[in-house]
């Protein structure tokens, strides 16, 4: 047995940590959980995803929605039509999170990680929605 350090711990023998670490790695970046989430209840549009998840930019939610498709969690049909269709859709792999976010959303629930969000919070989410859409601030 290795002696115990004030750093962090040694995962070097166990075998779980690296598919630990890739599976993080994997589903990292601040918009991933939610689009999958939101992918959870069948095929979506674009234009969906962005008006289900407000905050995100549609920079951000090409971006991640390309990470998602390279690591084969999320698959992209394009329909050859005018004007193009293009859907989304979770693959296999990633319908088996399923239990994995449920079981998350029932962890935050139970150390009350559900608050509402602040009014300042809520406030500067607007201007921000306000911004990326060039609309004035209501």
């Amino acid at each position: 047995m290795k002696k115990q350090t004030n750093g962090p711990p040694d995962h070097s023998d166990c075998t779980v940590a690296p598919q630990l670490q890739r599976a993080l790695r994997v589903l990292s970046g601040k918009w991933k959980g939610e689009i999958l989430w939101q992918l959870v209840g069948g095929k979506r549009r674009f234009g969906e995803l962005r008006r289900a998840i407000p905050d995100v930019t549609q920079h951000m939610l090409t971006t991640q929605l390309r990470d998602l498709e390279n690591e084969g969690l999320v698959k992209r049909t394009v329909f050859p039509e005018v004007p193009p269709r293009v859907e989304y859709e979770m693959t296999s792999a990633a319908r088996d999170l399923k239990p994995v976010f449920d079981e998350l959303s029932r962890w935050a629930n139970a150390h009350g990680m559900l608050k509402p969000a602040s009014p300042v919070a809520e406030d500067d989410a607007n201007e921000r929605r306000a911004a990326s859409s060039n609309r004035p601030v209501r």
